[in-house]
């Protein structure tokens, strides 16, 4: 578990309320109002020392670095209303395809994946490998996560990613493109391999991840619920028809949305807009994330307003990001405060708490 001596976060006097936040969220009653800002130096005790990483390798993989890095960092932020401290475990985008014989090739922001799968029809089936190097490599960062915590954070599951954007992740974007023209069979029955290898791989790490309230954290956008809870995502769906989002996606994600306790969508840029419709009829999807793509307005522009309120008429929930401070309160006032998730920021302690206080959030 995240933190086995006491039900309380070190870093997060107010975790019971937020918390509460949570899962009013996921029911669709309740606002989440995330508002970090660096925290007042004076109540900063001294921190650990951050040594320079040696390199890459030492950058991502090594579990002290990490740790060290990480409370640093949670220690130093002001977690004020929805937002709390989480050790976040990724290494790159995209974890489950390394745990199905991906290769990462690590860089100074984020890690590679080339392709590993160049002859299809002879390529043996996606299988979850518990054994495999990455797979033990994360869960050392993980164990090491918990066995530092004390107390003070959550730990997060890595972003492992699923359905399409791992068959693109292991074969290549434009080759799977191709396929899914040439060899649509294959493409179905690849998808289909690597649903339960979602399932394998998350309850592989359940028993390290499930925390002392019963909920777990998942690190890509800040989620926590009750139960098992995940982003999942179709970044690819911008570059393929509503029809043949049909066909490959929505049936194993409709699967996995039902498996899940708590199923966040990610909604990637206005090409996947017209995912939408197939998204708000899955039934067991709980929430949608919205996030503009480079150069349009952020998540708490008036631009996204309609989109908002779309989604939350078809009885799903809404988490808005990259919200400017001064955007928090017309954002609330047009759409409503109910199945909001807002992800905003602030710029000393004392004003993040004066906006959470101008917003209605009981004063921690």
């Amino acid at each position: 578990m995240n933190t086995k001596t006491t039900p309380a976060l070190a870093f997060k006097s107010d975790w019971e309320q937020a918390r509460q936040a949570h899962q009013a969220w996921w029911a669709h009653k309740g606002l989440a109002l995330s508002i970090r800002a660096p925290r007042d130096p004076a109540t900063i005790g001294p921190l650990p020392p951050l040594p320079p990483p040696a390199d890459l390798r030492t950058r991502w993989l090594d579990p002290t670095q990490r740790a060290l890095k990480s409370i640093r960092e949670q220690a130093a932020t002001f977690h004020g209303g929805a937002a709390f401290p989480i050790f976040r475990t990724d290494i790159g985008p995209g974890s489950l395809g390394l745990f199905l014989g991906g290769e990462g090739e690590l860089a100074e922001t984020t890690v590679w994946y080339p392709p590993v799968i160049h002859d299809p029809e002879s390529h043996p089936p996606l299988v979850f490998d518990p054994t495999c190097e990455w797979f033990k490599i994360h869960r050392a960062l993980l164990q090491h996560a918990i066995d530092a915590n004390h107390g003070r954070y959550l730990v997060g599951y890595p972003d492992l990613i699923e359905n399409l954007d791992v068959l693109a992740q292991l074969r290549g974007p434009e080759e799977t493109l191709a396929d899914l023209i040439d060899r649509p069979a294959w493409c179905e029955a690849k998808i289909r391999e690597i649903n339960p290898a979602f399932f394998q791989c998350y309850d592989a790490l359940y028993g390290l991840l499930k925390d002392a309230w019963g909920g777990t954290a998942f690190c890509a956008f800040d989620l926590w619920g009750p139960g098992k809870t995940a982003k999942v995502q179709c970044d690819f769906c911008c570059m393929i028809s509503p029809e043949m989002f049909r066909q490959f996606v929505t049936p194993c994600l409709t699967e996995q949305c039902e498996w899940l306790d708590n199923a966040m969508y990610h909604l990637d840029g206005t090409n996947a807009l017209q995912q939408l419709p197939n998204l708000l009829a899955i039934e067991a999807l709980d929430a949608i994330e919205w996030t503009p793509q480079a150069g349009l307005p952020g998540g708490g522009s008036p631009q996204w307003y309609e989109l908002y309120r779309t989604i939350k008429r078809a009885g799903k929930s809404v988490q808005a990001i990259g919200v400017q401070p001064d955007e928090v309160l017309p954002l609330l006032d047009a759409v409503g405060p109910e199945g909001m998730y807002i992800i905003s920021h602030a710029p000393t302690e004392a004003a993040a708490r004066e906006l959470l206080k101008k917003a209605g959030w009981p004063a921690a």
